[in-house]
């Protein structure tokens, strides 16, 4: 048994930290490095320091350490990646925020500076002035087509078959100018159908001895060019009509203004310009002459160069003293002797039913009544 005194237990001596020396040395300075600085890391955590072993426990074996020695770091250069070039959009959505801008493609001619064009903002008023100002132009538009289409045609047209008109008492058959028979369908008084037949048709001839002086002087200004006649009777003999075809030489205007002449002074309804019959030797129109003569009708045209007339009266040759024109003898009431035997009527219809037959010659696209 050894007498030696046991030493109480002393524990062991602190470890020294790794990047502590020895006690007694000199840390040695660590050399330059050779190698080029590689780009700045994120920096790491500080390790913690060690805790000391507790007082109760078994020390640890100490790991061969070695010294650690500093290393110096360059200075850490700006962050490009927090740099953004110009027109860069962040698609990194912020706290809150909702989905992120998209922003359109742009092309070459795309510029940075130019300010977006805010939407102008409509208003009532012009809203409506411009749906007015359509409705208007689609009116114009929509009337100069229906006008050109009712009129049949431009001017140019219009005056061709002025033209044509003119030739028509040379060019047209005798046939389609004073048909062989002419039907009246509600011609008569109180709508009742006639029926007329031609029994005569005189010489083409000029305008000197078929017209009265006085109805001449009046026409001159459109000229005389031609004059055809024919003459019809009705179905019982018991009457006649003369029908006048007066072809001119005038202009459209001279038409123009002598047929508003003939409206506004009513120059068809004086019996001193009354048309002269055609009475043809044996024919039941032979006795009708200037003293027989009951009702007329005449028409001054500005579309054709033409003036259309019609005289009627009795086939037994008896005398009026009193003739009546045909817009007066179809009047409602009217009492006298041409009236009530209908001359009138056969006066105003032969008369009408002459000029749809010359605008049909002139202008197929008319139709005849």
């Amino acid at each position: 048994m050894s007498t030696q005194a046991r030493r109480p237990d002393v524990p062991p001596p602190p470890a020294r930290r790794p990047e502590e020396p020895a006690p007694g040395t000199t840390a040695p300075t660590p050399p330059r490095p050779t190698t080029p600085p590689r780009p700045a890391a994120p920096p790491r955590p500080a390790t913690p320091p060690a805790r000391p072993p507790a007082a109760d426990a078994a020390p640890p074996k100490s790991p061969r350490t070695f010294p650690a020695f500093p290393v110096s770091r360059p200075a850490e250069p700006p962050r490009l990646r927090d740099r953004r070039h110009t027109g860069a959009v962040d698609l990194n959505p912020r706290p809150g925020a909702g989905a992120p801008f998209a922003a359109a493609p742009r092309g070459p001619e795309h510029d940075e500076a130019t300010t977006r064009l805010r939407p102008v903002p409509r208003s009532p008023r012009r809203t409506a002035a411009a749906a007015v100002c359509l409705v208007l132009g689609l009116g114009l538009v929509a009337g100069g087509a229906a006008g050109t289409w009712l009129t049949g045609g431009d001017s140019a047209g219009a005056a061709d078959r002025f033209t044509a008109g003119a030739a028509l008492w040379h060019d047209a058959p005798v046939d389609r100018l004073f048909p062989p028979t002419v039907q009246g369908k509600k011609a008569g008084p109180g709508g009742a159908d006639r029926t007329w037949t031609r029994i005569a048709v005189a010489p083409d001839s000029g305008c000197a001895k078929a017209l009265d002086p006085l109805l001449a002087s009046v026409l001159e200004p459109a000229g005389c060019a031609r004059l055809l006649r024919a003459t019809y009777t009705d179905a019982t003999r018991s009457e006649v009509v003369t029908v006048g075809l007066l072809f001119t030489r005038a202009g459209e205007q001279t038409m123009t203004d002598l047929r508003t002449r003939f409206r506004t002074e009513k120059l068809d309804q004086r019996r001193d310009l009354m048309p002269r019959p055609y009475a043809a030797k044996g024919t039941p129109a032979e006795g009708f002459g200037d003293d027989q003569r009951a009702s007329w009708s005449l028409t001054v045209l500005d579309d054709l160069p033409a003036v259309v007339y019609a005289v009627s009266g009795f086939a037994d040759g008896r005398e009026i003293t009193e003739p009546q024109p045909a817009a007066s003898a179809t009047a409602d009431g009217a009492t006298t002797a041409p009236a009530q035997a209908g001359l009138g009527h056969t006066a105003l219809a032969h008369t009408e039913r002459a000029t749809a037959r010359l605008r049909v010659l002139a202008r197929p696209d008319t139709e005849e009544r």
